[in-house]
């Protein structure tokens, strides 16, 4: 991320925390792309695993930023097998029918969960994102996200130097069928929980882009609870966000600090007080309400604390339990019990496995995990 080169002071207001009640954002007007180029088709891209088997329920699946493949990880025993997908995979979905979707800087990868097979490989029709190659800068997909039947899929395209795009792909089908202009380096992608509209979050323009699944025609929120000063260089920029179940707000996490609240509909934002004290990235939310969040460590030397997983309540009680080492992004155990945080992180410090975490006790365990896990999923 740009942030890391030069990096901006974090600027505290300890005793003031509780005064950032409400923090407008503005809601700014985009335009939508749709090229009249014909849909990409799908490429065939790997071929079954020699001993392909049904994954067992609650097996996690991790995409493998460093060796271009996802892994399937058994909870208590560690890899279980791999399928190729392409260079430098970041996130990761997978839908009810057992089809993963993968986003890749050559294309978005299919893979069937239930044989562990490759499906295909859609290319990408957004221009410009550069060589095919790995790296944190890296052009291609980014964060990705199901619709809630399955029949689109949404993929956060990073254009290296420029603003970024939404790519929209047809399940069925396997082919790119829109092109929507968002923000620079679309770290993230949600979706509402009725499926009516599509949240981008642009980590290099401070943004959420909201993208309504029928008009597509984009609208920009400003998140910046710091602030922009600092523009590229910053390291107070929004990573990854959720969809709160109770009122389908979003939830956007900032340094262990503040916590911005985005309301889709109106564009505006409140910022609640956040405990950990530490640069945050991954997050999820269960169905029950409580938000995960990754932190990272200290941007800089003194001034914050080390990594760790922060569980919050819908009503604000915060637990947060050490991390030995960088993490990138979470996920929940069927039962809400417990849960998985992968080491790849996005910057140095990453290693190649998994934290398990018992939400309860607070004990931890370092599990292996393929090669620079990023992205995870629990499959069903």
């Amino acid at each position: 991320m740009p942030e890391h080169d030069h990096p901006h002071p974090r600027r505290r207001a300890r005793g003031t925390r509780t005064a950032l009640a409400a923090l407008a954002a503005a809601l700014l007007l985009g335009a939508c792309a749709d090229p009249a180029a014909p849909p990409a088709a799908a490429t065939a891209v790997a071929a079954p695993l020699p001993t392909a088997s049904a994954a067992p329920g609650g097996t996690l699946l991790v995409a493998d930023f460093g060796a271009d493949t996802v892994t399937f990880v058994d909870p208590e025993r560690g890899p279980v097998g791999s399928v190729p997908v392409g260079r430098a995979p970041y996130g990761l979905v997978v839908g009810a029918d057992g089809r993963a979707w993968v986003a890749t800087a050559e294309g978005v990868a299919v893979v069937d969960t239930r044989t562990r097979t490759g499906l295909a490989r859609i290319p990408y029709r957004t221009t410009g994102t550069g060589p095919v190659t790995g790296g944190e800068y890296r052009g291609g997909g980014m964060g990705i996200a199901l619709a809630p039947d399955g029949s689109r899929a949404y993929v956060g395209v990073n254009v290296p130097g420029t603003t970024g795009a939404l790519e929209v792909i047809d399940t069925a089908r396997a082919e790119v069928t829109a092109v929507v202009p968002v923000g620079r380096r679309p770290f993230d992608v949600d979706v509402s929980r009725d499926g009516s509209e599509v949240y981008v979050t642009g980590h290099d323009s401070f943004d959420v882009t909201v993208v309504p699944a029928g008009s597509l025609t984009p609208r920009r929120i400003e998140v910046a609870p710091y602030g922009t000063e600092g523009g590229l260089g910053s390291w107070l920029k929004p990573h990854y966000a959720a969809v709160r179940p109770a009122d389908g707000k979003l939830l956007l996490p900032f340094e262990g600090e503040r916590l911005a609240v985005v309301d889709p509909r109106t564009g505006s934002t409140t910022v609640e007080e956040l405990t950990a004290d530490t640069h945050q990235h991954g997050v999820t939310v269960t169905t029950d309400g409580r938000l995960l969040v990754v932190g990272t460590g200290a941007v800089e030397p003194g001034k914050g604390k080390g990594p760790s997983l922060t569980v919050r309540s819908p009503g604000g009680a915060e637990r947060v339990y050490p991390l030995d080492g960088p993490h990138e992004d979470v996920a929940v155990s069927r039962d809400g019990h417990t849960a998985y945080v992968t080491g790849g992180y996005t910057r140095d410090g990453y290693w190649n496995g998994i934290t398990v975490v018992d939400l309860d006790s607070g004990s931890s365990r370092r599990l292996a995990a393929g090669s620079r896990p990023l992205g995870i999923a629990v499959l069903g």
